[in-house]
Parts: C-alpha cells; structure tokens; sequence
C-alpha cells in the first residue's frame, strides 16, 4: 500500500481465516519502506509526465515493488509460506466522472520479480460500474473489525465509514496529512509531530470559515478527493497564505475536527455507546485527535485509537483482504459505498 502522504512502502504479511462468515485476522510480519527523496518526487509528480514517462514509472515502480517484497519475505523468512500479493500501488489519477482511477505500480512487473500470483487495479472495475472507486477500505471495516460503529482513517486524506442501521456509507471527508505536512515543511520539519506546533498556534478564524465553506462538503456521499483535489482545497487559504505557520497548523486541525464531526452528524449511530476506530498517520497526531474526542464526546461517541501495528498497517491488510476475497472470487468492493451500479469483484491477476 502506498498513501497519499507519500512516508513510504507499507507492507504487511497477513494471515487471515474464515469460518462460516466471520473473518480473523493476524498480522506476522509488517514495515514500512520509507520513499528516498527520488522516488517520493516521482510519484509526485506522476501526473505531470508524458505518456511514454508515465508507463516507464509504471513499471519502474512495479520493479520497485516487487523488488522490497522480495526482500521483505528474504527478511523475514516467509520463503514458500505466501499464498499471494495483493498491491494497491499509488493512485495518480482519479477521476470518477469520467470512469478513471489510475493506480501506478505494474502488477505483471510484480507477479515477474517475485514469481508470485499478484492482484493488482483494485478500483478499475468500480468505476466502470459508475462508483466513485473510493473508498474500498469499508469491506475490511465490515468484515475485520465489525464491534465499531465508525471508522475513521487519517492519511493524506481523511475517509470514514460509518454504520447507517444494516448498511454502511463512507467517503472522503477533507484533506488532512498531506497539507499538515505541507504546512509543517515550511518550519524545516518534515511533520508537525504530536500536533505541537499546531496546540502553539491560535485560530484563525476567517481562515477556517473559508476552508469550512467550500463546496466539496456540502456535497453528499458517495463522494471522494483526488489528491490534486485534496491540496486544491487548501489553496490558497492554506498553502499560500502569510499568516504564521502555527496558527495555519492549529486552524487546519480544527478544520479537520470540525469536518470529522459534520460527517457524524450527518449519519448519526443507532448504538447507545457508539465507538469510532481511529487508525492512520493522523492517529499520532496527539493534538489533532484531542480535538476530534472533544468534538465527537459531545455526541456520546467514544474515540478509539488501537495500537500502534493497526494504526499503521489497517489499510496494507484490508488490501490483503480485498485480495483474498478477489481470490475467492467473491465480491470485495461495496455498490452502496461508492455508488456503483453493483457490487464487483474487483482487481486484476497476474499469474507466471
């Protein structure tokens, strides 16, 4: 899996079990791969090369791939014990209206280099069928950790799931790590750890009715953000602003706090003591998820942030998950979450 947030290559080695409709799962061996400066601009600026470049990525990054999961298994000592590769690559594209959502990182190239079965294109099928192809995390909220009522995740972007009595509904809620680190780099810091600088700052408060008003959020779901739409919502009260850096850091964290509570609003539980699983990169953020429980206490829903291999690897295994269901041939990416015409089976198969 590779986020939005562009901190590196997760990867998870996951055993996962089923037995008459109830999954389990384990995590044996996990890292994170952090992108050297090379490699993080690449996949930057993917969307801006032309197009012999862009396919030349494509496979560079697959080699890339395959080549750390060759060495994580070598790590590791999973010789002969992995059934098969599941890979979401990193988006470069998304554009639902037009049925496109391009995920770089060629799964022939993977499935060649590690000689492999790899799953790959997770999200093409979808939009085909008219879905947003996002967010497809909710089928592992489903089945993986079915005892929460919300689940939230805080990547680049910040997405939620939430229970509407026996269906769910999720979307991308508004741009969170992508411009906290954006804002942060402009100190020398590569991230504003624990949300210090931001609980330094003061509120600025047109700036926040600015961001707050945007169109994006009064739209309903489904509903998601490319992340040139994501960043394209910061400027430029954001990212191009004069104000100081802290009060910037401390108003984007409200902003994201107040959105969070918008869309729990809007899609209220039926539980007496709803729980929310907080996971992601956002969930270190000490600050910010201060100000997501205080928020959120006010409408009785307890904030839940697990520990710190599910923070970081939740979404690398509901990607083993929607591979596995793949696999199986059973549908792995939810109509009534992206807005698609049916349910799918989604996710190319490469096979040497």
């Amino acid at each position: 899996m590779s986020g939005s947030s562009l901190d590196g290559l997760d990867i998870a080695f996951v055993k996962l079990e089923e037995n008459r409709g109830v999954w389990h799962y384990e995590f044996q061996a996990f890292a994170c791969v952090a992108y050297q400066n090379e490699m993080a601009e690449q996949l930057k600026n993917a969307s801006k090369l032309t197009v012999p470049d862009f396919l030349k990525l494509n496979t560079r990054f697959g080699h890339y791939i395959g080549e750390q999961v060759n060495l994580f298994i070598e790590q590791n000592k999973l010789q002969h014990q992995v059934h098969l590769i599941t890979s979401h690559g990193h988006t470069v594209f998304h554009s639902p209206l037009h049925n496109t959502s391009t995920q770089i990182g060629d799964g022939a190239t993977i499935a060649a280099v590690t000689e492999l079965p790899t799953i790959t294109d997770l999200r093409s099928m979808d939009v085909a069928l008219g879905g947003q192809g996002a967010p497809i995390v909710p089928i592992g909220d489903k089945l993986l950790f079915p005892e929460y009522d919300y689940w939230l995740n805080i990547g680049g972007i910040a997405n939620i799931t939430a229970r509407v009595n026996d269906s769910f509904v999720a979307f991308d809620v508004c741009p969170a790590n992508q411009v906290l680190n954006l804002l942060a780099q402009n100190t020398g810091k590569e991230m504003d750890e624990n949300g210090a600088l931001a609980a330094d700052g003061n509120l600025l408060i047109d700036v926040l009715s600015q961001l707050n008003e945007q169109d994006y959020y009064r739209q309903l779901p489904p509903k998601s953000l490319s992340n040139e739409a994501a960043i394209a919502l910061a400027f430029p009260h954001l990212l191009e602003s004069a104000h100081d850096v802290k009060d910037l850091l401390h108003t984007t964290v409200v902003h994201i706090a107040e959105q969070i509570a918008q869309a729990t609003k809007h899609f209220p539980s039926n539980s007496v003591n709803p729980k929310m699983l907080v996971t992601g990169g956002g969930a270190f953020n000490t600050y910010l998820v201060k100000q997501i429980t205080n928020l959120l206490s006010l409408q009785n829903i307890e904030v839940v942030v697990p520990d710190a291999q599910t923070v970081n690897y939740k979404e690398a295994l509901v990607m083993a998950l929607i591979g596995t269901l793949r696999w199986r041939e059973e549908p792995n990416v939810l109509k009534e979450i992206t807005g698609a015409s049916r349910c799918s089976i989604s996710g190319a198969l490469w096979m040497n």
